[in-house]
């Protein structure tokens, strides 16, 4: 049994609290959403719900795949609430939110992959609250799935690559590194003047020029935005952590992905793809 890396010093997060913490977490509630930010326990929670944001997740919280970096529930999901998109909407509208950011688990069971879902949610929040910038973290939809998205009055369209091509396998079993990278590229030809937005999670064995590679290939593919954050592991059930990555690497990796063009590099230790995401698009 591989023995648990202790958290360095430099990993610290906020505990849970405060207003703004206490109305999100009943707001959510009265609407049954589910959160990224609970069913992935992420550790920016504390933080990101005291000021107000939150990263809904839609089509319930059980995926049909199964990474192995993610706490998120697998298996067999249930039926898609088509009460969602609306009950989205008011929450937004209850919160006065200016900025959100929407995901959802994968839907491999639905012929759409539920993407016909994701968009009449981004339609709903929009309508009832246009002057909301909004965010949506797809999974690797298909073209016509990525066509009916990016139709929608999206600010930034997000697919994350997660890892390097090297440890797909055994990171991502289910998905493919080129898929992900045409889902960028797709939607820049579907929408020229969309903002496009990918992530990586270090710590699980790669090198840091595997990681600048995969940056050049983000550039190459019209993405404009980047997220590097460090990987902490969930639960005992998912990977363990290789290395933690300091925070100056992670400096220095921001500066080297900038010099490739990125209109923005969110990079440090508890950076995740929607971590301070209202920032990335200013």
């Amino acid at each position: 049994m591989q023995t648990r890396l202790r958290h360095p010093s430099w990993i610290k997060t906020r505990p849970r609290g405060g207003d703004h913490y206490r109305q999100l977490k009943q707001v959510l509630g009265e609407f049954k959403l589910h959160t990224v930010c609970d069913e992935a326990k992420c550790p920016n929670i504390g933080e990101c719900w005291a000021h107000g944001a939150a990263t809904v997740i839609l089509m319930g919280d059980v995926c049909t795949r199964r990474c192995h970096f993610c706490a998120v529930g697998k298996g067999k999901p249930a039926p898609l609430d088509p009460t969602e998109p609306e009950n989205v909407a008011d929450a937004v509208v209850k919160l006065g939110l200016d900025y959100v950011v929407l995901t959802s688990v994968d839907r491999d069971d639905m012929p759409d992959q539920g993407a016909n879902h994701f968009a009449a949610t981004v339609e709903a929040i929009h309508r009832r609250r246009p002057q909301c910038h909004i965010e949506a973290l797809i999974p690797d939809f298909r073209h016509d799935g990525l066509a009916r998205m990016v139709a929608t009055p999206l600010t930034v369209l997000a697919h994350n690559v997660e890892t390097v091509p090297r440890l797909y396998k055994p990171v991502r079993p289910g998905s493919v590194y080129e898929r992900s990278l045409r889902v960028l590229s797709q939607a820049k030809e579907l929408c020229a003047g969309l903002l496009t937005k990918s992530g990586l999670m270090l710590g699980l064995g790669e090198t840091n020029d595997e990681v600048l590679a995969v940056a050049a290939d983000l550039r190459a593919h019209g993405c404009d935005i980047l997220t590097l954050g460090q990987y902490l592991r969930p639960t005992e059930r998912e990977l363990p952590v290789e290395r933690y990555v300091p925070p100056e690497e992670f400096a220095e990796l921001k500066t080297a992905a900038e010099k490739l063009g990125f209109r923005h590099v969110e990079s440090a230790p508890l950076v995740r793809s929607s971590y301070h995401a209202w920032r990335h698009i200013q």
